[in-house]
């Protein structure tokens, strides 16, 4: 980590749901710095785990590590992908990191952000990404950037989205990824292969003996579903996937139509995720570094279909208990009791600052956190939980608006909006709803009537939270801006995953890319041209500046070359014409001379 990073401006914590530095009760710190695997899959669920009492996926490794940790029963992430990402690297309410959505540049996290990794890369740790990234595809919020000294994933928020390299599009096998920045085309399945990185990694940072940070966020079983491992299809598509084969809890039934065919496609990648886990445990056995190494698994948000949640309501996108809730198992043997189940509410901000006391790594003193450490819990050093408020708010748009889809969850009580993801506000008056979640863990009975005065107290809470995080930094919620022309980066990829769309929906038909230009010179643009469209003529404004270049339709690419530009802020785009309305670029490359 850059000492001298900007961190964001320090704030005035009057509250007492945020909570700045380790606990106060902690343990002492280990003797010898132990390794961490943060393994987090995509768009899994909470119930699609043997161990979860899902009959039906067949899941024995993660069950293994499962029958071998402390478990977070009470684990909340963020309803969608990037704001649980943010969350996750920076022990911090994604509200004060810029990354608020899951596209259109607001999948972007603040530069100044510190990550766990940098801090561990401080500490003397090797530190390495293999999988998703999704907080940004270019300088300077690349995982690269951001304290992963090696980084191979994927671009964007998932494999078959038009971050895609060209000509390499919706492979999730034999993948085109990024190694450290620069293209690498990869042999097999996109999850074996992040596994297969992830152990030479192991291998090499054990041979070297330096302490190793792995985060594995596979992209599985994020859609789309049309290519996954073949044999554990076939069993999947034999075995009776309908609603009536999974437990009847008390709660919220599974939908009885489903997308069989589809549910069989998510259920054999999570089926090959698990083959990988076992993989990575069995090695560390091997190298006999089980008892050194903390394992975690967990998901980032809810499943991508109606399916088993054990009864909870909601799957992704949703603020409901299915939607918010991912198992968590964390395995140290010798440390944390197998066990041990801690019913706390907990959620993904803890992460951070649990495994910096667990490494015997200090926080940073001028970083302010909004997580917790459970190390003393998970160690059964403390029984009593600590009283505050989980605060998880996600939905469309350039910026949060208050109440729009929100949960706020205390050790008794829920209160939510479920105004709905999708959409960028609400209209009227909010219509809360209150659960007491000790007594009605499934969201049955909404008892906002009844209990005003902890509706009022909670949204007061909530108040002073949605306050507090949008005022981290000025201009809190503008998107980060891409550099190019930094030392940092030969040639820079904008895509529709990180521009700011004009027109459209969606990912949108017209857009531009905020940019800072880095040096003064001369820039080569290389226009990645939109298939099956006429086209005669391209268009590339740079700011208020024109430069027309020709072109046809039997071409992928149109360069424009030696473009001169100063060092600055501007927002460039780009467009076909060939007798019809002008039709914007799918990507464009700029490198400086």
């Amino acid at each position: 980590m850059n000492l001298l990073k900007p961190v964001a401006s320090i704030l005035i914590c009057l509250t007492t749901f945020i909570v700045g530095t380790i606990d106060s009760h902690a343990g002492e710190p280990p003797a010898t710095r132990p390794n961490v695997v943060l393994i987090m899959t995509d768009d899994q669920g909470i119930g699609d785990l043997g161990v979860m009492h899902n009959p039906i996926i067949e899941t024995p490794n993660i069950d293994a590590l499962a029958g071998q940790s402390a478990w977070l029963t009470r684990f909340y992430v963020h309803p969608v992908c990037t704001p649980t990402r943010a969350c996750l690297m920076t022990g911090r309410y994604n509200y004060r990191t810029r990354a608020i959505d899951t596209y259109l540049g607001r999948a972007m996290m603040e530069p100044s952000e510190v990550t766990i990794a940098e801090i561990l890369v401080d500490a003397g740790y090797a530190t390495g990404i293999f999988g998703k990234w999704h907080l940004g595809d270019c300088y300077p919020m690349r995982a690269m950037d951001q304290g992963f000294q090696t980084a191979v994933v994927h671009r964007g928020g998932g494999i078959g989205q038009p971050s895609d390299p060209l000509q390499a599009e919706r492979q999730y096998t034999n993948p085109t990824l990024m190694r450290n920045g620069a293209p690498e085309h990869f042999e097999g399945y996109c999850t074996d292969v992040y596994y297969d990185e992830a152990l030479r990694f192991i291998e090499s940072s054990h041979a070297a003996g330096r302490p190793f940070f792995v985060y594995l966020p596979d992209n599985c079983p994020h859609g789309p579903f049309h290519d996954v491992p073949q044999d554990l299809y076939e069993l999947y598509k034999q075995k009776n996937l309908s609603a009536d084969q999974f437990p009847q809890q008390k709660g919220h039934p599974i939908p009885e139509r489903q997308n069989l065919e589809t549910l069989a496609r998510i259920y054999a990648m999570i089926g090959n995720v698990d083959r990988n886990v076992g993989r990575v445990l069995h090695r560390l056995d091997q190298l006999q570094m089980a008892k050194d190494t903390i394992v975690i698994f967990m998901c980032d948000n809810g499943p991508n279909s109606q399916r088993y949640v054990m009864g909870m309501r909601g799957h992704k996108g949703s603020v409901y208990e299915g939607g918010i809730r991912s198992p968590f198992f964390v395995r140290w043997p010798g440390k944390f009791p197998a066990a041990l189940r801690l019913d706390q509410p907990a959620a993904h901000i803890d992460v951070l600052p649990t495994l910096l006391e667990a490494c015997g790594v200090n926080v940073p003193q001028d970083l302010q956190l909004d997580g917790i450490s459970l190390y003393s819990s998970l160690t059964g050093q403390r029984s009593e939980p600590t009283e505050r408020t989980i605060f998880i708010q996600s939905h469309r748009g350039n910026q949060p608006v208050r109440y729009h889809h929100f949960a706020a969850r205390n050790e008794r009580w829920k209160l939510l909006h479920p105004s709905g993801f999708g959409k960028q506000g609400f209209q009227g008056q909010p219509k809360f709803e209150l659960y007491d979640v000790q007594s009605d863990p499934l969201e049955t009975r909404d008892v906002a009537a009844q209990n005003p005065q902890v509706v009022a107290e909670m949204r007061q809470a909530y108040d002073e939270w949605f306050d507090d995080v949008g005022n981290t930094r000025p201009n809190n919620y503008d998107p980060p801006r891409i550099v190019l022309g930094s030392q940092h980066e030969d040639s820079t990829v904008l895509t529709r995953q990180d521009w700011r769309r004009t027109k459209g929906n969606g990912w949108g038909t017209a857009g531009r890319w905020l940019v800072t230009i880095a040096e003064t010179g001369a820039y080569d643009f290389r226009l990645r041209l939109p298939r099956n469209q006429p086209r005669q003529q391209v268009q590339l404004y740079v700011g208020d500046d024109l430069i027309r270049g020709e072109t046809d339709s039997s071409r992928l690419n149109c360069d424009l070359q030696n473009i001169p530009l100063e060092t600055g802020d501007v927002a460039i785009r780009a467009q076909c014409t060939g007798g019809g309305e002008p039709v914007d670029v799918y990507q464009i490359e700029v490198s400086k001379r």
